[in-house]
Formats: structure tokens, C-alpha cells, sequence
């Protein structure tokens, strides 16, 4: 059976909601809302402002952890002071869930590269999560969307150490001493996103806005002006099929600006993750896309 896809062209706050009503499914409980709180310097990221009503929508504390590279995130002071800088602590709740230690552990038996996932302890407060991504391009994984949100974007520093060397190490002095061979590197990340799906046990939503779209991700704080014109808003229930969605939008899209994402996702074997991620029962590459005005 076919996941199922919404999509909506106009990028509006009200329509971040008109897609999430479309999927039916009531986030429940306490609900961690996942975004990417964007590298100090970068332009692209999605704006609290422009996310408040759906945040509010789903009485949603948005979560994000601290990174593993030099930057305004790598340690909780100076994330702390980038989200008050980025004002997403001015319409609503926000965690940094590695803020303290220690993180939470995930298992991945049947893990690909991994057998275990780090992250961010306060993880274990939340009854569902709202997955609300940016797709967009990335220098390491070829792409950005629901499953890099689902694996580094909830990994602590040292899960994302632990993703980003393939198992090797979760000391992040020791990060770029230890990139693995790159499909390694995608197929960790489809495991870290495996444990998050598992945990959430289906309390889960993914929305995918293509806005703003450049060949380099919210963490970097030079990253390039977008390179295509926008193209709308996706949602399922389904982190996989979401992914390929916006995969293929992009593919079949007439902007000729979509060479140069193609070639960044394809450069780095960028779809892997969703062939990896499928491979473990995360989601479908089948979909049907369903539009909806």
C-alpha cells in the first residue's frame, strides 16, 4: 500500500497547518516540534515567526540538540545564546535537549552500521513529535529533510559523532579523524532515524517545506543563495516517502536551477539514506502524491 503525500504549492503559516489537518492524525500528549534553530550567519533556515501558528496549532515546545563542529551550537552556552539571537524562544516553548547530560541511548538491533543512538535525554519527555523540515541541500549528506531531522537533527553531540563516523567514536575532538567511507556515513543515518521512528512507536507527523532551497544546509553559516525558485509544502505520516517526495519534485521540476542541487545530492550518493531507511521498515519509496488546494 502506498504511503500517502500531501502537498500544497502556497508556502503560508496557514497552510503548514491545512497540511498537517489533511493527514488526519492528532499529535497527542506532549508533543516536541523538531526544527533545525539554523548556524548563526545563515539565511535560509525557517523562521519562528513563520512556524508559530502550527507550533501553537499542535501545543508543540520546539526541540533541537547541540552540534558536533565548531560553530554558534556546538556547546549549550552558545547554542543557548543563538536561539535568543534567532528569537525561538520568543512565541514558544524550546528545548535543547542535550542542554545536560547524560543523553538518552536508543538500541538498533537490527541496525545497518549501528547498534545504538545517542540522543538528546529529553527525548524521553515527549509523547509525539511533529518532524518540520527544511529540504534543502547538504555538504555532507547530499540533501536535507525528514530523515536528516529524524538521525543528526535529534542525535546529542556525541550521536551525532557516533552517525557521522559510522560506529567509530562518539568523541567529536576526534570527528574528522574518523569520516567513514560515505555510504556508511547515509546508512548510519538511516539507523539513527530507525530508533527515533521506533521510539515514537507512530506519534509521529513529517512536514517538508521546500523554501528557500540552496545546495547547503541550516548548519552552515555561509551557505549559498537559493538555487532554485520555491516549490511548496509536503506532509505524511511517512519520513521516507515524504523525502522521495521532495526527491522527485525536485528531479522533475522545470527550474534550471535544479542541476546544481541534483548535483550536490548526487555527488554524495545523497538518496542512499532513503534506500537505507526503506530497507529498514522506516517508510516507503511508494507513494501517492495527493494535492490539495
Amino acid at each position: 500500500m502506498k504511503s500517502k503525500v500531501y502537498f500544497i504549492k502556497d508556502i503560508t503559516p496557514e497552510n503548514i497547518i491545512k497540511v498537517y489537518e489533511a493527514l488526519g492524525k492528532k499529535l497527542e500528549g506532549k508533543v516536541a516540534v523538531k526544527m533545525h534553530s539554523g548556524e548563526a550567519g545563515n539565511q535560509n533556515y525557517l523562521r519562528p515567526e513563520f512556524v508559530q501558528d502550527v507550533i501553537r496549532h499542535v501545543n508543540g515546545t520546539v526541540v533541537e540538540c547541540n552540534t558536533a563542529y565548531e560553530g554558534a551550537r556546538n556547546t549549550t552556552e552558545k547554542h543557548r545564546e543563538l536561539i535568543k539571537e534567532h528569537e525561538w524562544d520568543k512565541y514558544f516553548p524550546f528545548d535543547l535537549m542535550d542542554a545536560e547530560g547524560p543523553d538518552l541511548e536508543l538500541d538498533i538491533p537490527n541496525g545497518k552500521i549501528l547498534h545504538k543512538n545517542y540522543v538528546g535525554k529529553n527525548l524521553a519527555n515527549y509523547d509525539s513529535m511533529l518532524v518540520l523540515s527544511h529540504f534543502k541541500g547538504h555538504a555532507m549528506g547530499g540533501y536535507g529533510g525528514a530523515l536528516k531531522q529524524l538521525s543528526i537533527g535529534c542525535a546529542s553531540s556525541a550521536g551525532k559523532t557516533l552517525i557521522h563516523t559510522a560506529g567509530v567514536t562518539d568523541n567529536q575532538y576526534e570527528l574528522f579523524n574518523n569520516l567513514p567511507v560515505q555510504d556508511h556515513f547515509l546508512e548510519a543515518m538511516a539507523d539513527a532515524a530507525a530508533s527515533v521512528v521506533n521510539y515514537f512507536n507512530g506519534n509521529m507527523v513529517f512536514i517538508n517545506v521546500m523554501k528557500n532551497i540552496s545546495i547547503d544546509c541550516d548548519c552552515d553559516g555561509n551557505a549559498s543563495l537559493p538555487c532554485m525558485a520555491d516549490i511548496g509544502i509536503l506532509a505524511s505520516l511517512d519520513p521516507v516517502a515524504v523525502d522521495q517526495a521532495c526527491l522527485d519534485l525536485v528531479y522533475n521540476s522545470t527550474d534550471p536551477g535544479k542541476d546544481k542541487l541534483i548535483e550536490r545530492i548526487e555527488s554524495l550518493h545523497g538518496v542512499h539514506t532513503v534506500e537505507a531507511a526503506a530497507d529498514l521498515g522506516v517508510g516507503s519509496r511508494e507513494y501517492e502524491l495527493i494535492t490539495i488546494e
